[in-house]
């Protein structure tokens, strides 16, 4: 038996593993330097690869990821580089009879599967330690964004790595719902992917904050607010409980900051008014927010003007209940009847008392602004605290 077709070339395995890294496109392949000798081996003795040359494997899976190589060119080169070694393998080159290249062939291919089953899991290693960093950092730059934490500055510089230039106008929209949104979840993959693919990747940001759904866009770009609510909604048609509040645009990374302040607290205005509207925008609750700036002034024209009320059989409950419904339909008293289940008949006495009790009348446009405003500020005070259960009629 001639000892020398059981001999390695290494030097012909080393410039067989650069031109398969150069047929596949200039694919830094230094571990097949490793893997190569291993397949001479393994053709020569039928062994199986070991625990530590397969966890070199995966260490090359992983330094790949890393540097960024696509898994498809990992997997080219791999194989590449097996069919090209394979007539300088000794176990195969050195084959005299069928039973021997057959055994020496099935050891190699084995070797290969293995090998190239640690690359994978190295590679997937390392790219979900990434993923996990990468999200890790939006998680933490999403916070600093919408709570206007740390340097402004060095904000609005970590923004462009997430598509957002913050020197700008934003807008944030945000959606509430009983069940809290969450990062990964259906409603936020399916939100943010459609309005990737509408508006592109720049100045557009979805995420999820305290079980809020949240949209970061440019003030510029028009629409997006819009299709937000509209996509929320066609995926939570069934849930009652779905609000969606839009911000007002502001300038700067602090704009973003104020953009979701108000937006959140229109979600609690509509929350403690029990607003009917599932979509509402901060500019058009302006009067509502002016109103909480000042609680002593609100507090003082909801005494004055429906203090009265508490004259009523009952207390003012049922009176307020009535107005308050008689406003938000737009001043219809059979809209106001149907929202109370109660007859028109009952919407109009009450309405007769209050103006009796009060003295303000509702076909005087000065006296009924103050009544409304009156109204909605007893809502959002929660007065009178003393409220109790009413009967149906005063």
């Amino acid at each position: 038996m001639d000892p020398k077709r059981h001999e390695v070339d290494h030097a012909r395995l080393a410039e067989i593993a650069d031109r398969a890294g150069a047929d596949a496109g200039g694919v830094p392949a230094e571990w097949l330097r490793q893997y190569l000798p291993l397949l001479a081996d393994v053709s020569r003795t039928g062994r199986r690869p070991d625990a530590a040359e397969l966890s070199s494997m995966r260490a090359c899976g992983e330094s790949a990821a890393r540097d960024g190589v696509p898994l498809r060119a990992i997997i080219d080169v791999h194989l590449s580089a097996t069919w090209m070694a394979w007539p300088l393998l000794p176990g195969i080159a050195g084959s005299r009879r069928a039973e021997e290249l057959r055994s020496a062939g099935e050891a190699v291919f084995r070797a290969a599967d293995r090998s190239i089953v640690a690359l994978v899991e190295g590679y997937e290693r390392a790219q979900r330690m990434m993923i996990r960093r990468e999200e890790a950092l939006r998680r933490e730059f999403i916070d600093d964004l919408l709570h206007g934490r740390r340097d402004l500055g060095a904000l609005a510089e970590r923004a462009a790595r997430f598509g957002l230039r913050l020197a700008g106008s934003h807008v944030v929209a945000i959606a509430e719902a009983e069940r809290p949104f969450y990062d990964g979840g259906p409603v936020s993959r399916h939100v943010e992917a459609s309005l990737l693919n509408r508006f592109g990747l720049q100045d557009l940001m979805v995420a999820t904050k305290e079980g809020l759904l949240v949209c970061v866009s440019s003030g510029y770009v028009e629409g997006v607010s819009e299709a937000f609510a509209s996509l929320v909604q066609d995926m939570m048609t069934d849930d009652p409980s779905l609000r969606v509040a839009v911000g007002r645009a502001h300038h700067g990374p602090g704009g973003v900051v104020r953009s979701f302040e108000e937006a959140r607290n229109v979600v609690a205005l509509a929350r403690r008014l029990q607003l009917p509207e599932r979509v509402l925008r901060a500019s058009d609750l302006l009067v509502l927010q002016v109103l909480l700036r000042d609680q002593a002034a609100i507090t003082e024209l909801v005494e004055a003007v429906l203090g009265p009320l508490r004259a009523a059989r009952g207390g003012p409950g049922t009176l307020l209940e009535t107005l308050f419904a008689y406003f938000a339909t737009g001043g219809v008293a059979t809209l106001t009847a149907g929202r109370l289940h109660v007859g028109v008949r009952t919407v109009t006495y009450r309405l007769e008392r209050v103006r009796e009790l009060t003295g303000y009348r509702l076909d005087n446009p000065i006296q009924r602004h103050a009544l409304e405003t009156a109204t909605l500020g007893a809502r959002l005070l929660g007065w009178p605290a003393e409220t109790v259960t009413r009967p149906s009629a005063p």
